[in-house]
């Protein structure tokens, strides 16, 4: 009887091979992580199957869950100014860090549910979808809120400059992601998505430090103290008579609502999405993007009618700082793989869009023309006018 032949052998003419393992190819395949039951989110969220339920429940659903994203995000502007008041936090770095987080919890909700379940495209065009769909919240603001002149005219704040251009930089490192491609670092986790966490900390440090300098004045500042504000203003005294304590408890618990709808609305648009067969890209950067940005619509609404015009700019750009940052909790969340590698060339149609109407209000606060055009500014004409012809675009390729 012959041995057989070992591991690193050639077996003999006519017998059969002998296959060893090789431990190196087991090295090369990245690990899934094996979380405990009690932190399991899979299992969690399978109990919960939205593709049972009929197109018409999961759109009842979407819909229930945007009124209670509306509902307590209505909250979050008039809480933040109160806190503003009563910690003395500038309204530039309330709009980019309180408002800017706050209102992005429905993002956060519907990023990490999608990434969870597997379904990149949604996760990722609902973050690029929605830095263009927040950019045209400004547009609509300036058209039903802002009077005697477009809404650019009323913000003479350098530091809103500056919260564009970190924007842009952020927006365009993410295309250069995806073009490139990304590599794992730890686990299943790429380099990419940590760099732009990064770059969205610095930016919130700059910005704070620029908002304390005396750069430039801007010439032609428009008057704050019309009878809408002062009116805005009285009707707040009820926050800003609360204790700071109370403030942050109402402000969490608004929170905490508005990400629980958040949750419901990217779990039914991703059922939608299969039922009907409609592109989870397209879903993600229209239909999850417009509800998910309904906390911008009211905050900002609001901040408007404080007279807070820029707290509400400043909210927008902070808020779509914030959205690319995601790109690390939704790689984490993603366990095939880095996030960025899952992509297509839709997410980066929309980045490229965003890129185009931040530039667009950049030079609207540049300029400041205090002419509006059918009761908005040119430069809101113009940001609508991309956003429409972006989404149209993305339908055609999807």
């Amino acid at each position: 009887m012959r041995p057989r032949p070992m591991g690193g052998m050639l077996a003999a003419a006519g017998e059969c091979p002998v296959r060893v393992p090789n431990p190196l190819r087991s090295l090369s395949k990245p690990r899934v992580p094996q979380y405990p039951w009690w932190i399991d989110l899979r299992s969690i969220m399978s109990t919960f199957d939205f593709t049972t339920l009929p197109i018409w429940g999961n759109a009842l659903v979407l819909t229930v869950g945007g009124i209670g994203v509306w509902l307590c995000g209505t909250r979050l502007a008039r809480l933040a100014d109160g806190i503003s008041a009563r910690t003395g936090l500038s309204r530039v770095l309330a709009g980019a860090l309180l408002l800017g987080v706050a209102t992005s919890l429905p993002e956060i909700a519907t990023t990490v549910t999608a990434s969870l379940l597997g379904n990149a495209p949604l996760a990722i065009n609902n973050l690029f979808g929605g830095v263009a769909m927040q950019l045209a919240v400004l547009a609509v603001i300036d058209l039903w809120f802002v009077r005697k002149g477009p809404l650019t005219f009323f913000s003479p704040d350098p530091v809103l400059l500056l919260g564009g251009v970190l924007l842009i930089l952020q927006v365009a490192v993410s295309i250069a992601a995806i073009a490139a491609g990304d590599i794992t670092i730890v686990g299943h986790i790429g380099a990419w998505p940590i760099l732009l966490a990064i770059v969205y900390v610095a930016s919130l440090y700059f910005m704070h430090g620029f908002s304390d300098r005396d750069t430039w004045t801007p010439a032609n500042a428009p008057e704050q103290s019309g009878p809408e504000e002062r009116e805005a203003t009285e009707s707040q005294g009820d926050e800003e008579t609360r204790s700071a304590l109370v403030l942050y408890g109402l402000f969490a618990a608004n929170c905490v609502g508005v990400l629980i709808g958040g949750w419901a609305v990217s779990s039914s648009a991703d059922a939608l999405s299969e039922q009907t067969g409609i592109g989870s890209g397209f879903i993600g950067a229209t239909l999850v993007a417009v509800t998910t940005s309904l906390p911008e619509i009211s905050t900002t609404a609001g901040a408007v009618r404080l007279g807070a015009y820029t707290m509400a700019i400043s909210n927008i750009f902070g808020t779509n700082c914030l959205e690319v940052a995601l790109l690390l909790p939704s790689d984490l969340a993603f366990s095939e793989g880095p996030v960025i590698n899952a992509v297509d060339n839709s997410a980066v149609l929309m980045a490229s869009v965003g890129i185009v109407m931040t530039t667009l209000y950049l030079w609207g606060l540049l300029e400041r023309r205090d002419k509006s055009v059918l009761r908005m500014g040119v430069d809101s004409w113009s940001v609508v006018l991309t956003y429409l012809a972006g989404v149209g675009l993305l339908y055609f390729i999807s």
